[in-house]
C-alpha cells in the first residue's frame, strides 16, 4: 500500500506560479512511477508529467516548459511547479504513483486526494 497526500493548489493570476507536492509513503526500494494529472470541468482527465525513480521525467505537449516535476528522495516527496499559469489551467490537480510508469489515469494504482488549481484572468 501506497499513501498519497497533497498539499499546495489554490488561486493565482494569470502569469503566476504554484507549486504542489504529494507525500508519499515509501516504495521499500521497489522501481517506481510518480506522475501528476488534472481534470477541468466537464473535460475528460488529462497526463502532465511522469517521473521514475531514476529520475527520468516525461512532459504532455500542453505544460512542457512550463511546468516541472521533481521529486525530493529523502523526503519522499514529489513536487510540480507550475509557472507561466494560464486560465486554461484551472483544474483539480492529482498525483499518482505505481510500480511502474504510464500516461494513463488507469495505470496508477495509488492516487492522491486532489487538489483545486484556479489560475485567475
Amino acid at each position: 500500500q501506497v499513501d498519497l497526500v497533497q498539499s499546495g493548489g489554490g488561486s493565482v493570476q494569470a502569469g503566476g506560479s504554484l507549486r504542489l507536492s504529494c507525500s508519499a509513503s515509501r516504495f521499500n526500494d521497489r522501481s517506481y512511477c510518480m506522475g501528476w494529472f488534472r481534470q477541468a470541468s466537464e473535460k475528460e482527465r488529462e497526463d502532465l508529467a511522469t517521473i521514475d525513480n531514476d529520475g527520468t521525467t516525461t512532459y504532455a505537449d500542453s505544460v512542457k516548459g512550463r511546468f516541472t516535476i521533481s521529486q525530493d528522495n529523502g523526503k519522499n516527496t514529489l513536487y510540480l511547479q507550475m509557472n507561466d499559469l494560464k486560465p486554461g489551467d484551472t483544474a483539480m490537480y492529482f498525483c499518482a504513483a505505481d510500480f511502474s510508469c504510464s500516461r494513463l489515469w488507469s495505470g496508477f494504482g495509488y492516487r492522491g486526494q486532489g487538489t483545486q488549481v484556479t489560475v485567475l484572468p
